[in-house]
């Protein structure tokens, strides 16, 4: 799968990957709003003959002020560095958010980090960018720096859904919490998938001829707890539909949230492997059943319930 080179520093990059024009922002979700903001900095690249590349940050700045928060990504660094590279991107600074970034001004991260570290030419942001210390700088103040150091800057306006609401990581984290994938989809330009390693469960689905590949959450946001219509792609390419459970499993509490992932038609050992898994729609919440029997009766129902949605998708 085509990704954008990730570069993970800002001290001592290589000649080579100076003198881009960047888009500047923590990008989680590269949702159509983020597309944008990229679309400027490809004008600019485009015009001064210069890579086109994304600065963000890692970990999310919200996880270094909030260490204790809930988990709220919308993707990991690999997903972000696929999504950027249909969108022209070739190289992805993934900047170390840490005590020494948190701390810089807005002053200094333009000129250490931006002018000097990372040598741009260009630099776009979102009307409602902020960078530095207690957020003080804003686009004015980034066009202002950029003047003195050599940089041009552009300013993505605010974008808007059909109904006026911004396209937004938060609006995308809203609707994933009410289940409404569709939206999601919308904001995003493409479903909300998870990605994550197939992990040995308790193997009951098995008993009842439901095998499921088992994958953890991580830090991933968590949706409506419930049941998905799915597609999953496969390390090798291959993507196959399939019906998701997401949550704690009401009859067995589980501890940790999990997703347990049918793939129709599919019986082979995915232990240790990688799936990209997209949750197409939201199909139920969670239950409890009167026993393995009921279960089973309603996973059919939710199989069946699937493939449908997906023949339409």
């Amino acid at each position: 799968m085509q990704i954008a080179r990730i570069w993970r520093d800002w001290r001592e990059v290589p000649d080579a990957l100076k003198g881009a024009a960047v888009a500047v922002g923590a990008f989680d979700g590269v949702h159509r709003g983020h597309q944008a903001v990229i679309a400027g900095a490809r004008d600019a690249a485009e015009r001064l003959s210069a890579p086109l590349g994304v600065v963000s940050f890692d970990p999310h700045p919200r996880r270094w002020f909030q260490k204790d928060a809930a988990p709220f990504r919308l993707m990991t660094a690999d997903q972000m560095a696929e999504a950027l590279a249909p969108l022209g991107v070739d190289i992805l600074y993934l900047l170390p958010f840490d005590a020494e970034m948190a701390g810089m001004t807005d002053a200094a991260f333009a000129e250490r980090v931006l002018a000097e570290g990372l040598g741009i030419r260009h630099a776009a942001v979102g009307f409602d960018f902020t960078f530095g210390k207690g957020r003080s700088g804003s686009p004015e103040a980034l066009r202002a720096y950029g003047e003195r150091l050599g940089f041009t800057v552009s300013v993505a306006e605010r974008l808007d859904d059909a109904d006026g609401l911004k396209l937004s990581s938060s609006a995308v984290r809203e609707a994933l919490k009410a289940g409404d994938m569709a939206r999601a989809a919308a904001i995003l330009g493409r479903p909300f998938a998870i990605r994550g390693e197939v992990i040995h469960g308790d193997k009951r689905g098995r008993t009842i001829g439901v095998p499921t590949a088992n994958i953890a959450l991580g830090d991933y946001m968590r949706p409506a707890y419930g049941v998905y219509a799915t597609r999953s792609r496969l390390p090798d390419g291959r993507v196959i539909d399939g019906v998701a459970s997401l949550g704690v499993r009401p009859m067995y509490a589980l501890e940790t949230p999990l997703m347990e992932v049918w793939l129709f038609n599919f019986d082979s050992d995915l232990y240790g492997q990688t799936l990209d898994t997209e949750l197409v729609a939201w199909l139920r919440g969670e239950e409890t059943f009167d026993g393995l029997d009921a279960l089973k009766t309603q996973i059919d129902a939710d199989a069946a319930a699937a493939r449908f949605v997906l023949s339409r998708s």
